[in-house]
């Protein structure tokens, strides 16, 4: 929970930070966006606007490109970074790139194990049934570490495609405006680390009873 915690306020503060920088290009995010998108031959994909903070997401079942309030029509460094890192998703998604296939296709079973380990473990302990309760748990959170070590690569490729594209095309300028987008798009990267990290912690958790033949304390 703390390195959750920390990362999660890391990227708020360095968002905050670069969206008080604005780029030399005068592209708001939806327009920095979609100009990524028609350089790679993409017409198919709509960006929109979308409520909250940093609520940006890339849907691929509709090819709908979402960014939120303080990116898409906002003409900061930090929201050409991530406006472009959202767009590297839908690069991801034409080109067929695996770990976004391997991702997509386990959305529901990960959604799935999220919404019962909610309840499961009340139900395990109502009905005395500790170890049975452990083991289904273990699976639980063992599908969302899966999904969490999947999504990796997929976020780190999609950051790598929004620096080298936003450089190459001089959307951001090389030095403050380039060391921005580096800063804003790292610390994002921090959060799916935190995220793998505690989701491993957690299948320990339930995992090292079994195997240590403590699960009936």
């Amino acid at each position: 929970m703390a390195i959750s915690l920390i990362a999660g306020a890391r990227v708020k503060s360095k968002f905050r930070r670069w969206s008080d920088v604005e780029a030399t290009s005068g592209l708001t995010g939806a327009q920095a966006a979609s100009q990524i998108l028609r350089q790679a031959g993409i017409y198919d994909v709509e960006v929109v606007p979308y409520a909250g903070v940093l609520s940006d997401h890339y849907d691929p079942l509709h090819k709908r490109l979402a960014l939120s309030e303080t990116v898409y029509g906002h003409r900061s460094v930090a929201a050409l970074g991530v406006a472009a890192h959202e767009a590297g998703h839908a690069l991801q998604h034409a080109q067929a790139y695996a770990p976004l296939a391997w991702r997509m296709s386990a959305v529901k079973i990960t959604s799935f194990a999220s919404g019962a380990m909610m309840f499961l473990p009340i139900v395990f302990s109502l009905l005395g049934l500790l170890k049975l309760g452990l083991l289904v748990m273990a699976g639980g959170m063992a599908i969302i570490m899966l999904f969490n070590l999947v999504t990796l690569p997929v976020e780190f490729d999609a950051s790598r495609r929004a620096k080298a594209l936003l450089a190459r095309s001089g959307m951001i300028r090389p030095g403050e405006e380039e060391r921005g987008v580096n800063e804003v798009l790292d610390a994002a990267g921090l959060t799916y680390v935190a995220a793998f990290v505690s989701s491993l912690a957690y299948l320990l958790y339930y995992l090292l009873p079994l195997l240590t033949g403590r699960s009936d304390d």
